[in-house]
């Protein structure tokens, strides 16, 4: 009896877990990077910035949704707001770019763990979701769907084929 045809060639599934990889570790880089700014940016600094970028913004439209938006988050972004922020950004990047190394290195124990605290994530972000409304938090989430069922099908995969422990 032959097996079945598999949906889609295992070269493109391994070749969209290691592109979703290294588009994840771009993020994680630059989450890292980014908990290392907000901590040492002032609240002055973020607001002179936001202030320039929505000036001209504000001039043409003083309703403007967006650019009253990022001019109010400006206003009151507190000092312990911003620990957390980079805290949580360095922290998040971190473990990210730590699992993904793990994973591109095709360590098997690396894949339940990445897909659990990749769960984890998206539980957190569908939790901040409910006060936030983003859309930028749902694609992100998507996002982390997908790798989590290309990583589980990875895992799968290797486990079959007798890879590396």
């Amino acid at each position: 009896m032959s097996r079945p045809k598999p949906l889609f060639d295992e070269k493109i599934v391994h070749l969209a877990f290691q592109i979703s990889l290294i588009v994840k570790g771009i993020f994680a880089f630059s989450e890292i990077v980014g908990g290392i700014a907000t901590y040492f940016i002032s609240q002055r600094f973020l607001l002179n910035v936001i202030t320039a970028f929505t000036q001209n913004e504000l001039i043409e439209d003083p309703r403007d949704l967006v650019a009253n938006y990022l001019l109010h988050q400006a206003q009151h972004f507190s000092v312990s707001t911003k620990h957390f922020a980079a805290i949580y950004l360095f922290s998040h990047g971190l473990v990210k770019l730590w699992l993904i190394a793990g994973l591109l290195r095709e360590r098997l124990w690396y894949y339940p763990t990445a897909s659990i605290v990749f769960a984890l994530f998206i539980v957190y972000q569908l939790y901040r979701f409910t006060f936030t409304h983003s859309v930028m938090l749902l694609a992100l989430t998507l996002i982390d769907v997908m790798v989590i069922g290309l990583t589980w099908h990875e895992y799968r995969y290797l486990g079959r084929s007798g890879s590396r422990a």
